[in-house]
């Protein structure tokens, strides 16, 4: 059995009883992004807690990877807050990792890039660096790669190193951008014990994706068309009605009465937020009229 990290040991100080494993990680108080003229993502506000995984669902253009980089503190918002626990460890696997193939790294230097965050680019790397190093890898069946070319690597294997490269960081909030779209199967059931197991383990776990059956495992859903449509349990938020709303014709029901996403061209599509695609939202989307003094490109 892999080994997986324990955060929190169920003890709690008299001093402060609510245990940092379950304040919230996260929160966001009214964020909103534009792009020009384009309202990428109307004001949401959420607190996202310890030791819970959230799944971002919604059409392209929806909102889904602005909401991911705002979390991660890579976007600033137009407006709006967006607070982190003090302390928190951030580790982001954004979507799209073509562009990395042609680096002249190995595995095992790509892994390394994991503990920056904590040793910075020019420090010296620890015995409790390799450790966290070596339990990513071997967490994530790439721990035989290490000396492999990046470059050579299949799609799943690229994929299953950078997420090792996010956990070598240990991190407290792991944001993953449609984790399993394009992989195959193996690669995605590692992924998705993964993030059973960092949620058990304490961490938030955020994560976009186009997979119904993939949203419902986890603990809280987010339904997006530009601003957050429906917020809670996957049972509650993946209905018949709100997937309309969020997907439009593109919510199609089997005979066997189960509800699907035409998913048809989405692996054509080269971002999930781009300005254009948000003219995909529903009408709701665009009736949230606000001003701002400064917008941002």
């Amino acid at each position: 059995m892999r080994s997986i990290p324990k955060r929190y040991d169920g003890r709690i100080d008299l001093a402060n009883p609510i245990p940092r494993f379950l304040a919230p990680t996260v929160t966001t108080a009214g964020v909103c992004v534009h792009y020009g003229a384009t309202v990428a993502l109307a004001p949401t506000t959420i607190s996202l807690d310890g030791g819970r995984s959230v799944a971002l669902v919604g059409p392209n253009g929806s909102g889904k990877s602005t909401l991911l980089l705002l979390l991660a503190g890579l976007l600033k918002p137009t407006s709006g807050t967006v607070a982190r626990r003090e302390g928190t460890v951030v580790s982001f696997v954004a979507q799209h990792q073509f562009q990395h193939r042609w680096m002249p790294v190995s595995v095992g230097e790509v892994l390394r890039m994991g503990r920056y965050g904590a040793r910075g680019l020019l420090g010296r790397v620890r015995a409790d660096d390799r450790r966290a190093i070596a339990a990513a890898a071997e967490r994530m069946g790439v721990d035989d790669l290490t000396r492999r070319p990046f470059g050579t690597l299949s799609g799943g294997q690229r994929q299953r190193v950078l997420v090792a490269q996010a956990l070598a960081a240990e991190p407290d909030l792991l944001l993953l951008d449609e984790p399993i779209t394009g992989l195959d199967l193996p690669s995605q059931q590692r992924i998705l014990d993964l993030v059973a197991e960092e949620r058990s383990a304490g961490t938030t776990v955020v994560l976009s994706t186009h997979h119904l059956g993939e949203a419902r495992c986890t603990d809280r859903v987010l339904l997006l068309a530009g601003c957050v449509i429906a917020d809670g349990p996957p049972a509650q938020v993946l209905r018949p009605d709100l997937l309309t709303e969020a997907f439009g014709n593109r919510v199609v029901r089997r005979d066997d009465g189960a509800v699907v996403i035409d998913d048809h061209g989405h692996a054509e599509a080269l971002d999930d937020d781009r300005p254009t695609a948000a003219d995909l939202a529903p009408q709701h989307h665009h009736d949230h009229a606000h001003v701002h003094d400064e917008q941002h490109p």
